[in-house]
């Protein structure tokens, strides 16, 4: 998990050591008069040489924040000279800066290969070890097909409404957010947690995408990280209800379910700590509360282990 001061990740910073200059006495003019000529002719002062500046170091190697672990993060930088990267053969944005962000869903593998293709052609490779996550057994008392009026409806509406997700969490747009330490859009009480196998009246479903916090109807949510609002469901959708995704940039976004009301709309761009809309309790949801998820390309990951500590 990044440490809990800052999971920003910057440029590697090289201490500077400084070098202090004297005063050079003045002159005597009688002094030089009476001297011999050769003494005359030399120079008063002869000005030090100019201290040399060290460069920044060059990364030969990854360097990480983070550990890895099933739904968890890692911000890094791509060793020097780094043209692509990529992980498990997919390929990973770069920040101009050689700054990245991977991830690992809540199935992910046991080990990882992230690689860095040099521009001489050369590769840099890091084997990473997934640390396997521990998941609880939820049993829900909410339908299966959440909203929807019966099965045929729910197979009916569905594709749609998954199409939409797809689409949004497919946009790209340039933000910063993803560098920020995220903060938790409600503070509450935790009622329910990543990964956890999911029954719904009996009937097994997915695990839990998210974190949930238990709040009163009405509370007001806000960004956990700047973005760009991507999806903003006026009609509820048959599970998340009136559905929020915001991208935070390089591939990662947060997803806000059930809310009640909704204040921003799609191309938005938000701030963090900017309030985005209400808590409710639409679409499948026993009770008002506020359920965050997240995903990283396809990945989908615990915002837990991203956040700072809650507020409160």
């Amino acid at each position: 998990m990044i440490g809990a001061h800052d999971w920003r990740f910057g440029a590697i910073a090289l201490g500077l050591l400084a070098t202090a200059g004297g005063c050079v006495p003045p002159v005597d003019a009688a002094a030089t008069a009476s001297a011999p000529d050769a003494v005359r002719d030399a120079p008063a002062h002869t000005a030090p040489p100019l201290p040399v500046v060290p460069a920044a170091p060059v990364l030969h190697d990854f360097a990480l924040a983070g550990s890895p672990e099933q739904g968890g993060v890692l911000l890094g930088q791509a060793p020097g000279g780094t043209r692509t990267l990529s992980l498990d053969g997919k390929p990973v944005a770069l920040a101009g800066d050689g700054g990245f962000l991977i991830a690992f869903d809540r199935d992910a593998g046991p080990v990882a290969r992230l690689v860095a293709t040099l521009a001489d052609g050369r590769t840099v490779a890091r084997d990473l070890i997934v640390a396997p996550g521990r998941w609880r057994i939820e049993h829900i008392n909410a339908p299966y097909r959440g909203s929807a009026s019966s099965d045929a409806e729910f197979a009916r509406r569905r594709p749609a409404e998954l199409e939409q997700i797809a689409a949004a969490r497919a946009t790209d747009h340039a933000s910063d957010g993803w560098r920020q330490r995220f903060v938790w859009p409600v503070s509450g009480r935790r009622s329910g947690f990543f990964g956890a196998q999911r029954v719904y009246q009996g009937k097994p479903g997915s695990y839990h995408s998210g974190a949930d916090v238990a709040v009163l109807a009405g509370t007001p949510f806000v960004a956990p990280a700047d973005g760009v609002v991507v999806l903003a469901a006026a009609a509820p959708f048959t599970l998340e209800g009136h559905l929020l995704i915001v991208d935070h940039g390089m591939g990662l976004n947060s997803a806000f379910l059930h809310c009640q009301r909704l204040d921003v709309k799609v191309g938005d761009r938000v701030v963090q700590g900017q309030r985005l809309g209400t808590v409710g309790a639409t679409g499948r949801a026993t009770g008002p509360h506020m359920h965050w998820g997240m995903t990283w390309r396809g990945a989908r990951i615990d915002p837990a282990k991203v956040a700072a500590p809650m507020a409160g």
